[in-house]
């Protein structure tokens, strides 16, 4: 469980949050499952890793059409790691998540200092 893995997760200096799509045939009821980003029929894992990418913690699977921060709120990542105190390194899918989630600055023509 999530409770689980924080334990762990408390002695690491930071983590990183990834969405990834586990592709899957299509079935029936595929409206869901179909993720118009890699347009394909998928279901949408959420990890958690360490710094050298070892894998932490990985979610349950929600249908691919779910967007990675909507799956996160859903999961209870973003409250997890505010609780916890942690820092959370994540793509651009998590702008908006809050404080515990870092994500790179958005824009095209950024200013030097935020480009490293």
């Amino acid at each position: 469980t999530l409770a689980e893995a924080m334990r762990t997760i408390r002695t690491k200096a930071f983590v990183i949050l990834d969405g990834t799509l586990l592709p899957i045939d299509r079935i029936a009821a595929d409206a869901p499952y179909y993720s118009g980003k890699h347009k394909r029929h998928g279901m949408n894992i959420q990890a958690l890793t360490d710094p050298f990418g070892r894998l932490l913690w990985a979610s349950p699977a929600p249908p691919g059409s779910t967007h990675d921060l909507t799956a996160a709120r859903q999961h209870g990542i973003i409250d997890a790691l505010a609780a916890a105190g942690l820092k959370c390194w994540a793509d651009k899918a998590y702008q908006g998540a809050g404080r515990p989630v870092r994500v790179p600055f958005r824009g095209r023509h950024l200013k030097q200092w935020k480009r490293r």
